[in-house]
């Protein structure tokens, strides 16, 4: 009898702990779900045969190496930073490990001691990235197995609102970390564009931009990840002349947000103290200059001379011109801005989220250069099994059990980029209505 350690049972673990608590009668497993909130862990697992809620402060290393040591696979859904700690617990106490987040440096030290251990740890198996190194490893190989060669690779993904539910006028609203959100994008971009190096610095990120379309769904702005770079080597593509990866957000998005950034108020590096009562207005105004005439809305059209209307009226809805009070009034800017966003931009009941990933290829092959377009959106079905859920914890939970099964014979560090792991799991995906539509053009 195998024994599985979900530690964190949080937004994104809804489908991967069903997933694997619906195969504990039917193939004889045993799940523990670890987290702070032992009732909200006991509620996800509905009181399914073979499973147990147990409570975890993830940080209390004697707690969770007990926990370690009773599981044969660990599956961590904590915070990003915490995946290194708990991959050495695995790594010392002899357990199978598996994440959806990007492998870190700390990861790559312990690949020569996994391999000799015979352990398998797995990261990056879950959306982006995940889902999206799956599908393109799928096309990049049928590509290669032609002798065809891939001149260009553009990648974006993006967790959004259905439009059903898109109701403000950001048409957005957080499906993910709000933390990620606030932060994301800061550093500097780096991308290859037809032999090109790109290094796009933070503060120009958000005008940066690609439209990319989806049939049905209209037009998206497309902005770099931080690294697009490193990826050549991990998809076999180290001589290619363009490759970028990058976010999706619904057109429009990136422009408000850009206001932020340029006024600083996604900044993380230090402590804000506004006055006990402070307004949203009063916040904005702190970081515009003073003008003992001018209002704010003037002075914001100073520091932003392509401020339009939709912009503007962005800013309007969250309340930046209004008496409304800030709902935190110290902390980093960053951590006040998110403070709003949370309130304005959390998922009601009813509201369903939506996936939407493309892959955009430029392939040589006998015939012309071919342009491949491979799309994938998903719908979340409510605010709990969203469509971020969906994807992101299915593909970890189908790794999982084909491991359990016998199905993946690897043992060391991986990434799910290499068909014995990539095939099965993307197959098992379809059932779960989550497949790409490919369009090809081919010119001579």
């Amino acid at each position: 009898m195998h024994t599985i350690l979900i530690l964190g049972g949080g937004k994104s673990s809804t489908f991967l702990i069903d997933y694997l608590a619906d195969s504990c009668t039917s193939k004889n497993r045993n799940l523990i779900l670890a987290d702070l909130d032992v009732q909200m862990a006991s509620l996800k697992l509905k009181n399914r045969p073979g499973t147990k809620a147990v409570s975890l402060n993830s940080e209390d290393s004697e707690q969770r190496r007990k926990l370690i040591e009773k599981a044969d696979v660990v599956i961590s859904m904590l915070p990003a930073f915490m995946h290194p700690t708990v991959a050495k617990d695995c790594l010392e106490l002899g357990k199978h490990f598996f994440s959806a987040s990007y492998e870190s440096e700390e990861m790559r030290k312990m690949k020569s001691e996994i391999e000799s251990k015979g352990l398998f740890f797995l990261n990056e198996c879950g959306l982006d990235p995940g889902i999206d190194h799956m599908s393109a490893m799928r096309i990049i190989d049928r590509a290669k197995a032609e002798n065809e060669e891939i001149l260009s690779f553009k990648s974006f993904c993006g967790g959004l609102l259905a439009p059903q539910s898109e109701n403000n006028p950001w048409k957005y609203k957080f499906t993910w970390n709000p933390r990620n959100v606030v932060l994301a994008g800061q550093g500097t971009s780096r991308y290859i564009e037809h032999g090109d190096l790109k290094f796009v610095p933070y503060h120009q990120l958000f005008r940066r931009l690609e439209t990319v379309h989806f049939d049905g769904l209209g037009d998206f702005d497309g902005y770099p990840n931080r690294d697009s770079l490193s990826y050549r080597q991990v998809y076999g593509l180290e001589k290619i002349p363009t490759m970028l990866r990058g976010t999706l957000r619904r057109a429009g998005y990136c422009k408000a947000w850009d206001i932020f950034v340029q006024l600083g108020m996604t900044d993380d590096s230090f402590r804000m103290e506004m006055p006990e009562g402070s307004t949203l207005r009063e916040f904005l105004n702190a970081f515009l200059p003073y003008d003992p005439t001018l209002s704010v809305e003037e002075k914001l059209s100073g520091i932003i001379p392509d401020l339009d209307f939709p912009s503007f009226e962005k800013l309007q809805w969250l309340g930046f011109f209004s008496t409304r009070k800030l709902p935190i009034t110290t902390g980093s800017p960053a951590a006040i801005l998110q403070a709003i966003l949370e309130k304005d931009w959390a998922l009601e009941v009813d509201d369903k989220d939506m996936i939407v990933m493309q892959h955009l290829f430029e392939i040589k092959g006998k015939e012309g250069i071919r342009k491949t377009t491979s799309s994938l959106v998903s719908f979340g079905e409510d605010s709990t099994y969203t469509a971020m859920a969906k994807t992101v914890g299915l593909p970890l939970a189908i790794a999982v059990d084909l491991f359990l099964e016998g199905k993946i014979k690897l043992k060391g560090l991986h990434l799910p980029v290499v068909p014995q792991l990539y095939n099965p799991i993307l197959d098992e995906l379809e059932k779960y209505g989550i497949s790409f539509s490919e369009k090809e053009e081919t010119r001579n």
